[in-house]
């Protein structure tokens, strides 16, 4: 069984502000709600280690042993005029998925929206963000699936 978990948001800046945004793991405690710590480098069968709340997890792509539950996570950004659209999203499988899907649906996925939306507030005002987090940090660049 397979469950996903999928969170559009429409952002006001340019997909490589959003990259730029999304790729700065170093900045993630100071506006990221939801992965509030990460290091790694990001890239191609490039391995990111982070702790996500409200749920504790180490992003390897899976929780305990292969085939429990497995997880892949993407960000995807695509030009809109004026701006990107940024579809964050992660498909879990494994045998404890059926016993995890309602914690997934009912915790993670608000944990999506909350990132998402943070990351609007930063791509587009820097200065908002820090009015809303207390501080602020610049980025790196590209595009890809974490």
């Amino acid at each position: 069984m397979s469950t996903r978990l999928s969170a559009p948001i429409d952002v006001g800046a340019t997909p490589e502000r959003v990259w730029e945004v999304l790729t700065d793991l170093a900045a993630y405690p100071a506006w990221n709600p939801f992965i509030v710590w990460a290091e790694g480098a990001v890239g191609p069968g490039r391995r990111l280690t982070s702790t996500m709340q409200p749920v504790l997890l180490r992003w390897r792509g899976r929780l305990g042993l292969p085939g429990l539950t497995d997880a892949e996570h993407t960000f995807a950004l695509q030009p809109r005029a004026g701006g990107t659209r940024l579809v964050q999203s992660e498909v879990f499988r494994g045998v404890l998925v059926p016993f995890v899907a309602a914690s997934l649906d009912r915790n993670t996925l608000p944990a999506f929206v909350a990132m998402n939306e943070a990351l609007e507030r930063r791509a587009e005002d820097p200065a908002r963000a820090v009015a809303h987090t207390g501080a602020v940090a610049d980025g790196g660049t590209g595009t890809s699936a974490a």
